[in-house]
């Protein structure tokens, strides 16, 4: 009797316990590696790139066949850098590296100060419209430094 009235006690006790525990562990799929996208990246071998950081590309339609695209330069260096040329390619994330830019153009950055920022604009002839370019987040950049000269 005394074992009946245990096991009468004992039992909703467990069961609920276990009721209450969380479930076993899912097995995870492993997926591939996200993309991430950032600033503009170069293979300039100008010394002053390595200093050189471009972000925050936006893309507005100024007219119809041309963009107007806003980003940022920034001085990562302590020392003050002159006026600075550069050649601009805005490429998708999904493009191969034969693929045409989707939009490649000059832009003059004036001088920058150590560690100083500096919004850019510049005009772009596409015949794209703005609706048919991918998302910022979609979009890279790549840059080379054309002045001055190394």
């Amino acid at each position: 009797m005394v074992h009946l009235t245990l096991v009468v006690l004992i039992l909703p006790i467990v069961l609920a316990l276990g009721g209450c525990s969380s479930p076993a562990p899912q097995a995870t799929t492993k997926q591939g590696p996200v993309e991430v996208t950032g600033p503009a990246s170069t293979t300039s071998k100008h010394p002053l790139a390595k200093y050189i950081e471009l972000a925050g590309f936006r893309l507005a339609e100024s007219k119809p066949g041309e963009l107007e695209v806003k980003f940022v330069a920034i001085n990562h260096s302590e020392a003050d850098l002159g006026d600075l040329g550069l050649t601009i390619r805005l490429k998708t994330t999904a493009a191969k590296p034969d693929d045409p830019p989707v939009a490649e153009f000059m832009a003059k950055v004036a001088s920058l100060g150590p560690l100083e920022i500096r919004d850019i604009s510049a005009k772009v002839s596409t015949k794209l419209r703005i609706y048919e370019l991918p998302d910022w987040q979609f979009m890279r950049a790549e840059f080379d430094i054309t002045s001055p000269a190394p």
